[in-house]
């Protein structure tokens, strides 16, 4: 079929053609003509702002090699700490006068206006956070609120970079090594977000300080190593009605899906949790405190070989916590700091905006089933001993340490099935009741097992069998090798 390009009906409709091509032209050369103008006046915003505020090129010269082997102390960076404090150095600061464009702002923040709303950004960019604490977990959760808005943040840390920091530092890099954590955070906060207050101070909180360190804050986040400066700042904290977040223990964890937030009160299994728990109770703190942790039982993973002159300075314990910053062995798997500095940001950006997370899912529903398991063995125990039997050599966290992490939930006898109704049984009657000698069963099998092996006094591998027998071993030594972390 031929064309008549001559017929007036042709020609209409091939104008009508190159007519919406012209206009699509145009307007395609009018958006990249909008973006580039837009992209030139934001060059020119940021150059201003470099040029009001100078270099951010770091000027901290990294430490003789001589210099990086050596611990520093709060002490010996009073005098530095003046010079080095990043929240009044101008390299870190626009130029007084100068406010960085507001449409700029907004356009950083498009997504979180998009999630919190006008009203909510606005508390959240009039929020100051103080992090004590800038290593794995404290550098991922500043860095998150900055990105999120947060407009004034005090950064809190006495240490250094070292090569072992790089598997979880949020910002350091290896030229960093030998600097101030706190330098290598408030660099990379401000390439994020130009507008941000941030005050980095190379020190140590202690309670004789008092609010010094947290003046103006409406949140702290305790990232603390040291476990009697970790509860002396939350008490603190609690008694002048201070909002703060705690970090609890990532070490030698590696399950992402076990970390949760709680309330302290709530927590179990995590070691450093226990150890808080406790002490805080001692001096008047039940609750009230909001942490991260994880319900992971430590994996098979080995402590860090110490050298002989650190045993000599006192006792070292094996929890990976010590007074004054001393050692630290515990071995950690870098994704798992970043996953609860994240779980911090996120909680605390939502209490800021007004909007907290409406039905949390904290580990103490499952508390219910470790009562029952916990009530149920006291039962079996006491027709065991044919008496009255008060309290048990192992407690309800313990209950739920052998069900939920040595048997997985799952029954110890093939095809290990989850069972409908769990039970926890002493595996052999003949030896003391401990996290070892105890077994998960179904309520059945269960009762099986009482019945032959404590009424009829048969051996567990009589009425089991060799496979559920090198099950249980193999749980012993699970048991064995996480005492040394939980007990």
């Amino acid at each position: 079929m031929s064309l008549d390009i001559h017929s007036h009906r042709t020609q209409l409709v091939l104008t009508a053609v190159a007519a919406s091509l012209a206009t699509a032209s145009l307007f395609t050369a009018y958006q990249e003509h909008r973006k580039r103008q837009k992209r030139r006046e934001l060059d020119q915003d940021i150059l201003r702002s470099l040029a009001a505020s100078g270099s951010t090129r770091d000027k901290l010269a990294v430490p003789s090699a001589s210099d990086k082997g050596k611990k520093k102390t709060a002490k010996d960076d009073s005098a530095a700490n003046e010079d080095i404090s990043l929240g009044h150095d101008p390299e870190f600061r626009l130029a007084p006068g100068y406010e960085y464009d507001e449409e700029l702002i907004r356009e950083q923040l498009a997504r979180n206006y998009a999630f919190f709303a006008e009203e909510g950004m606005a508390k959240i960019r009039k929020g100051t956070v103080v992090v004590v604490g800038c290593g794995g977990v404290g550098s991922w959760a500043a860095v998150m609120l900055v990105r999120s808005g947060v407009s004034k943040i005090r950064l809190v840390d006495f240490d250094y970079v070292t090569l072992s920091s790089l598997n979880r530092h949020a910002t350091a890099v290896l030229s960093d090594v030998g600097t101030p954590k706190v330098k290598c955070i408030a660099r990379t906060l401000k390439q994020i977000s130009r507008w941000v207050d941030v005050d980095a101070r190379v020190d140590i909180w202690r309670k004789e300080q008092g609010g010094d360190l947290l003046e103006g804050a409406d949140w702290v986040i305790d990232a603390i190593d040291n476990i009697t400066t970790k509860v002396d700042l939350l008490k603190y904290c609690y008694d002048n009605n201070i909002k703060v977040f705690s970090s609890m223990g990532a070490g030698a964890k590696c399950d992402p899906t076990r970390i949760q937030i709680s309330d302290i009160s709530y927590t179990m299994y995590d070691p450093l949790a226990r150890s808080v728990r406790r002490r805080l109770r001692l001096q008047g703190v039940p609750s009230g405190i909001p942490v991260v942790y994880s319900t992971e039982a430590p994996g098979d993973v080995k402590l860090l070989p110490l050298p002989d002159e650190e045993f000599q300075k006192g006792n070292v314990k094996e929890l990976g916590v010590f007074d004054d910053f001393r050692v630290r062995i515990l071995p950690v798997l870098g994704p798992l700091p970043s996953i609860f500095g994240l779980h911090i940001a996120t909680y605390i950006l939502c209490e800021l905006a007004g909007k907290p997370i409406s039905n949390p899912l904290p580990v103490k529903g499952r508390k219910k089933l470790y009562e029952r398991l916990y009530r149920e063995l006291l039962h079996r125990e006491e027709k065991l001993t044919g008496r009255p039997v008060n309290k048990l050599s192992i407690d309800e966290d313990e209950v739920g340490f052998i069900f939920d992490d040595f048997y997985r939930g799952r029954s110890v006898v093939p095809p290990h099935a989850v069972p409908s109704r769990p039970a926890v049984v002493r595996w052999d009657p003949a030896k003391p009741l401990t996290l070892e000698n105890c077994v998960a069963f179904e309520h059945g099998e269960a009762e099986r097992h009482v019945k032959e092996c404590y009424g009829e006094s048969k051996r567990p591998e009589e009425v089991w069998g060799k496979e559920v027998a090198d099950v249980v071993v193999k749980r012993q030594e699970e048991v064995r090798r996480a005492r040394e972390f939980i007990m």
